[in-house]
């Protein structure tokens, strides 16, 4: 499963949630994102299938006039043990009390292989001028710390973080830098998805 870990890693330091419920045995997976990113859904899925049960579907949305409209794609994972055992890495205090909120887990340096910095990047990463940017709203600043320091521990790039108003902290890296992350991750980032990182969708 380690393509499969990577890829829900990387989606849960972006726009993937997990939910295992009070009674819950067993937690999975949940994506959503929007209608322009129906291939990367899809893309997914394809890796996450034997999790899954039904392929990528459509929500949608009601107008003011009740007129409904497509949102979204998205799936949902079974619930299943190694999920569970993710779940419990990034939803857990450090005090040791389920968190509703996600957390960015001590063993982050392991999990952070190029396919789920790709995935991170993809879910919540910009191209700008040459640099990337990456959307940290949700976590603490220590936690942005701890990604800065195993990104640059693991692959000798340098990510700076700056306050966004009153939204949270984005990180991002210079010309150069980006330059060594897109190396790192071209071969994971998908054709629909390479704007990202600067270069031109097909």
């Amino acid at each position: 499963m380690p393509e499969q870990r990577s890829l829900i890693v990387g989606s849960l330091l972006g726009d993937g949630t997990m939910w295992r419920g009070k009674k819950g045995r067993n937690a999975n997976y949940k994506i959503e994102q929007g209608l322009a990113q129906k291939e990367y859904v899809f893309w997914k899925y394809e890796i996450l299938k034997p999790l899954v049960l039904t392929e990528p579907k459509l929500s949608y949305r009601y107008d003011v006039n009740r007129q409904k409209y497509p949102k979204s794609w998205g799936f949902r994972t079974v619930r299943h043990p190694l999920l569970t055992e993710i779940y419990d890495l990034w939803y857990t205090r450090n005090d040791g009390h389920r968190n509703g909120r996600k957390v960015v887990p001590k063993t982050i340096g392991g999990d952070l292989t190029p396919l789920a910095l790709a995935v991170w990047i993809m879910d919540d990463g910009s191209y700008s001028n040459g640099t990337i940017s990456i959307s940290t709203y949700s976590f603490e600043l220590s936690e942005i710390n701890r990604l800065q320091h195993v990104v640059a521990q693991r692959y000798g790039v340098t990510f700076l973080a700056h306050r966004d108003r009153d939204k949270g902290y984005r990180m991002f890296c210079n010309k150069t830098q980006t330059q060594i992350v897109a190396k790192i991750i071209t071969p994971y980032i998908i054709p629909t998805m390479l704007y990202k990182i600067g270069f031109k969708t097909p």
